[in-house]
């Protein structure tokens, strides 16, 4: 632990200049620039309402709040660990020629990715005064599994990071599993009505999948005047913890025969 937070403190203003510069290449060719990070999800988010809302006929209260919420978190969690699966290779003219913890590099990445979902939350609060949804002091809830989730995906990612570099196809693998995580997260539909009648697989898709489980108290909080599930989101918050203390460990332990393989 005290090794992790000396690399930390030594290394963060790379970490910091390195997400900006990476912020910054992302639109630099684009006329539209850093518009693209609203316009990308705001885009989908119509095209699942039309699917949803139209030809599905979805009845959920700011079902376009709804969807939009979803949409951002998940995009934060799934492009975060699809970039980590091989942000050593990606980054081999570096890695190869000086030290650097290698989790860092997963630290610019997900940065990166925060400040997009929080463009992207701007938007949502928005929409919140348009649809007139309550104020209530559940908002408050939303910084505690915002935490949970930047510590459940960073605890992926530096697991994903360490394989990716000695398993060739794991890039492929993990973009599979993810989009079926996409489809059982209810992004675009409620877990919670759909399942209404499987209790037992209703409770396993919410509460033991992490993207699932933290947009839905994030809906909960912000949407619908519920409190947190402190139970579960500080389950989730161990978790985390646990899984990212054996990324970092394995990191440090392995990160000097990278090199080699890359």
């Amino acid at each position: 632990m005290k090794r992790f937070l000396n690399d930390v403190k030594k290394y963060w203003a790379y970490t910091k200049y390195s997400a900006k510069s990476g912020l910054k290449s992302e639109v630099a060719s684009s006329r539209l620039s850093w518009l693209w990070w609203i316009l990308d999800p705001l885009m989908f988010m119509m095209i699942y309402v039309f699917i949803a809302k139209v030809i599905g006929s979805s009845k959920l209260n700011y079902f376009e709040v709804f969807v939009f919420i979803g949409l951002s978190i998940w995009n934060f969690f799934n492009k975060t660990i699809t970039d980590s699966v091989k942000i050593v290779s990606a980054n081999s003219a570096i890695v190869s020629k000086v030290y650097i913890p290698k989790y860092m590099l997963i630290l610019s990445t997900l940065m990166q990715y925060a400040f997009k979902m929080f463009i992207s939350f701007s938007l949502v609060v928005i929409m919140m005064i348009v649809y007139r949804v309550p104020v209530t002091w559940n908002y408050l809830y939303f910084i505690p599994i915002l935490l949970t989730l930047f510590l459940i995906t960073f605890a992926i990612s530096t697991i994903v990071a360490h394989l990716g570099v000695f398993i060739e196809d794991l890039k492929n693998v993990i973009q599979i599993l993810l989009r079926l995580v996409f489809y059982l997260s209810g992004i675009f539909y409620s877990l919670e009505s759909k399942l209404k009648l499987e209790p037992l697989l209703s409770y396993l898709l919410l509460k033991l999948n992490p993207s699932a489980c933290l947009i839905q108290e994030c809906r909960n909080v912000l949407l619908y005047n519920k409190g947190m599930d402190i139970k579960i989101v500080l389950a989730w918050f161990i978790v985390g913890l646990a899984f990212s203390a054996l990324g970092i460990r394995t990191i440090y332990k392995y990160e000097n025969s990278y090199v080699k393989v890359i």
